[in-house]
């Protein structure tokens, strides 16, 4: 693996090529998260040897430094960032495997630059723009970053874990339910004083709200493809990329496992990540 850094405007970028160089022959396939940084990356990219393989840190997460004063983890400059990286690479368009908050970044960038990329794989953008319950949504998120405001990670994260658990629509059955507390989660309840978790806060709250380019999208059919795990039925990101896909007319493509379904054992939540990588290259062609 080679590491790289990038200056651009208000941020230092720093990514990785796996496997090998990168190079005209080979197509790149790129891997972007978001808040999870290139390090959620490093099993599904060594499950593609015949790739060179790249991942990045977002600006002001992981090793990427900000220095535009802000703290928002904003999609459309994300789109940027990665325009930026793609450009450096000097080989022309991409295949691109977004995750999350990443998938989010993924519809901007194809919206606003579509000949970066040959084809995207948009794993359950958990944007809500397209939800019928959208106002409940956003309420339930806000609920998430006041307990985490309030009490701290612990709380937060439980939080998060009930809300994101949810089936369905959020009704006010979901709001009359008694507040999860951290030990049902294994999660500590003790506060450590922080409150710039970059999933908890407000900081990446743009990512929930963006309201993606559908007309744009429309415009490169074929391109796009909206991904979901086998697991995750219909809760919070298996209805917002379900909502966005019926959106934009079509349909979406099921993968192993659940929402970090491509993450290794290292992780704490491991998926199924040799099953996800062999769906990845097919739907990859």
């Amino acid at each position: 693996m080679s590491t790289h850094h990038l200056v651009l405007d208000g941020a230092d970028i720093v990514y990785d090529v796996h496997n090998r160089p990168v190079s005209e022959v080979d197509r790149p396939l790129v891997m972007i998260g978001q808040p999870m940084d290139a390090s959620g990356f490093g099993t599904l990219a060594g499950l593609f040897p015949e790739r060179a393989v790249v991942t990045y840190d977002p600006r002001g997460l992981g090793r990427s430094t900000r220095s535009d004063g802000g703290t928002e983890n904003r999609p459309e400059v994300q789109a940027g960032d990665v325009h930026a990286v793609i450009s450096a690479l000097g080989v022309g368009a991409v295949d691109l495997f977004a995750s999350s908050g990443g998938a989010v970044t993924a519809l901007a960038l194809v919206a606003r630059y579509p000949g970066d990329v040959v084809k995207v794989v948009a794993h359950e953008p958990p944007a809500i723009a397209a939800l019928p319950d959208v106002e409940g949504a956003a309420r339930a998120c806000d609920a998430v970053t006041e307990r985490y405001l309030a009490r701290g990670w612990g709380y937060g994260m439980a939080a998060f874990i009930a809300m994101t658990s949810w089936v369905g629509e959020f009704t006010e059955e979901f709001f009359a339910q008694p507040e999860v507390e951290p030990g049902q989660f294994g999660l500590p309840a003790e506060d450590d004083g922080k409150r710039d978790d970059p999933l908890l806060s407000a900081r990446s709250r743009p990512v929930i709200d963006f309201v993606p380019d559908f007309a744009a999208l429309k415009a490169v059919e074929g391109r796009v493809v909206l991904a979901v795990g086998e697991e995750t039925g219909e809760t919070f990101t298996g209805r917002t990329v379900r909502a966005l896909a019926a959106r934009l007319g079509v349909g979406v493509t099921v993968f192993p496992s659940h929402h970090g379904g491509f993450l290794g054992a290292e992780n704490g939540y491991p998926g199924q990540p040799e099953a996800f990588a062999v769906r990845l290259r097919e739907v990859l062609g």
